[in-house]
C-alpha cells in the first residue's frame, strides 16, 4: 500500500513543479538605483517599451543589447519586440537601493547621491 502512496505523492510534485519552474525563469531583473545593467538579445529589437519610464530606462546600444538604468525605486516592466511584433522579452524589472555605502541629498526637485566609502 506504500507504494500506491508514494507515487501519487510523486505525480504531485511532478505536476506542481511544472507550475514553479515558469515563474522562476521569468523571475525578472533587477537594476540598482542610478545604474545601469546590459541586457542581451536573443534576436534584434525594432520596439522596446518601459511601462513606467520614472523607474527604469531602456537605451539601445544596438540592435540587441539594451542598457537598463534604475530611475526610481518600484517594480514596472520591460517589453521588446522584434520587427514582426513578436516578443523577445516580456519582464518584470524591480530597482532596489544602492549598497550602504552611498547618501542620497535631496533639495526639492534636485537629487544628489554620494559615495561615503569606507565609513557614511
Amino acid at each position: 500500500m506504500a507504494q500506491p502512496r508514494s507515487s501519487i505523492l510523486i505525480a504531485a510534485l511532478l505536476a506542481v513543479s511544472s507550475f514553479v519552474a515558469p515563474a522562476m525563469a521569468g523571475a525578472g531583473i533587477e537594476v540598482t538605483m542610478n545604474q545601469a545593467k546590459i541586457v542581451k538579445l536573443s534576436r534584434p529589437a525594432d520596439t522596446i517599451v518601459v511601462g513606467n519610464p520614472a523607474i527604469a530606462d531602456a537605451s539601445v546600444q544596438d540592435a540587441s543589447t539594451i542598457v537598463l538604468t534604475g530611475k526610481g525605486f518600484g517594480v514596472t516592466n520591460l517589453v521588446v519586440l522584434d520587427t514582426d511584433g513578436s516578443p523577445i522579452v516580456d519582464e518584470q524589472v524591480t530597482v532596489v537601493r544602492q549598497a550602504a555605502s552611498s547618501v542620497r541629498i535631496y533639495r526639492r526637485a534636485e537629487i544628489q547621491t554620494m559615495s561615503c566609502t569606507p565609513y557614511c
